[in-house]
């Protein structure tokens, strides 16, 4: 993935470098939860920090600037996801179609479980990339590359087992099912309900060349 240089940290220093790895660890958790429900331009600072007790000028210890900040937590989701993906996708105790299936039910507890009010946050910022620092869409686009390779692969399988047509494109398939899937889960927000994840899976399975 694409590496974010951040500038040098500025700030108080530390008292302790286990508590303040634990620190860093709960900034970047609290802005994953609020990035990911409003998103990283209406995201202030002061909430973030108000939730783990951290002083403004603390902060600027942990992360030079808020984009440094905004690296930071979209580096901690995107390997969060790429783990779930896999825990899914890898699984060979079931068919390569029907790990597809098991991360969208899996996806769709996952969205329910926060009451439909956080989305995915790579689709999120890229949603709102033209108001975000330009160091963010060379990653976000690369995320989202990664990500149709895992789909991919699994399609791959799916030829070898018989379950897809053998001249089907996969790489092709696997970027239409991310464009696809990111307005999914944006309807299923707005809608507060799994049924348009549910609806996107049927017609994607569908319309797959057997």
């Amino acid at each position: 993935m694409t590496t974010y240089t951040a500038k040098p940290r500025r700030g108080r220093p530390p008292k302790a470098d286990a508590k303040n790895q634990d620190t860093k660890a709960e900034l970047i958790r609290s802005g994953l939860e609020y990035l990911t429900e409003i998103g990283f331009t209406a995201s202030g600072l002061d909430k973030i920090l108000k939730n783990v007790g951290v002083p403004k000028g603390s902060f600027y210890y942990y992360f030079s600037s808020k984009e440094a900040f905004g690296h930071a937590v979209l580096n901690s989701y995107a390997n969060y996801f790429a783990k779930k993906l896999d825990s899914c996708l890898l699984d060979t105790a079931f068919s390569p179609l029907q790990r597809i299936c098991n991360f969208v039910e899996d996806a769709k507890q996952g969205i329910a479980k926060h009451q439909f009010k956080r989305g995915c946050l790579v689709g999120n910022l890229g949603q709102e990339v033209d108001a975000l620092p330009q160091s963010f869409r060379p990653v976000l686009i690369e995320i989202f590359e990664t990500w149709q390779v895992r789909i991919a692969n699994c399609l791959h399988e799916a030829q070898l087992v018989g379950e897809l047509s053998v001249d089907a494109d996969c790489a092709s398939i696997a970027e239409f099912f991310w464009i696809g899937w990111e307005g999914a889960v944006s309807r299923a927000r707005l809608e507060k309900s799994t049924r348009p994840l549910d609806k996107y899976l049927e017609l994607f399975t569908q319309g797959l060349p057997k």
